[in-house]
């Protein structure tokens, strides 16, 4: 646990990588997650813009995970891989609903909800949780696993073919019961 008692973030543990910028305009770093991205408000993905990735990216990869999630091993939101390296911005709503702006070739594995799409936040009542917006620089075109993969698989591939790391953090609080 880290020094507030929370979960470490997901890249913790990973090889030190090249750093570069992400920012959203629908999500602020530290700040609290729109109705737009929470469970109840309709599960829509992020606004997301990246820049400063390294030379010889050829794909990216977007993923949500939430540390917090009272499962042992956090939960996943969102995985989405094989971006082309021409792609620096994803509208809202690219990853829910139409998928619209999502690009061709773009795939989304199931998130832990079990679904191929972003799923919104949803912690216990009076739970505040962090969600971890990642865009990853891959050194190759396509990652390797398809739509079937579990999270695990494609982060698996990841920690193995990643360039570089962007982050953004959000946080929500479902409210209290009663």
């Amino acid at each position: 646990m880290s020094e507030q008692g929370r979960a470490p973030l997901p890249h913790a543990f990973h090889p030190p990588v090249h750093e570069f910028a992400l920012a959203s305009a629908d999500l602020a770093p530290g700040a609290d997650l729109g109705d737009a991205q929470v469970k109840s408000g309709g599960d829509v993905s992020p606004h997301l813009r990246w820049e400063g990735f390294p030379e010889g990216t050829k794909s990216f990869a977007v993923t949500c995970f939430d540390p917090d999630a009272p499962t042992g091993s956090g939960f996943w939101h969102w995985v989405l891989f094989d971006i082309p390296a021409s792609v620096t911005e994803l509208p809202a709503g690219a990853g829910s609903g139409k998928f619209g702006g999502l690009p061709p070739g773009a795939v989304h594995a199931r998130n832990d909800y079990g679904s191929k799409d972003f799923g919104g936040a949803a912690p216990p009542a009076g739970e505040r949780h962090r969600y971890v917006f990642t865009v990853y620089a891959v050194d190759q075109e396509t990652l390797g696993p398809d739509a079937d993969a579990s999270p695990a698989a494609v982060g698996f591939n990841l920690r193995f073919h990643t360039l570089g790391r962007a982050q953004l953090v959000g946080e929500y609080e479902a409210p209290a019961a009663g």
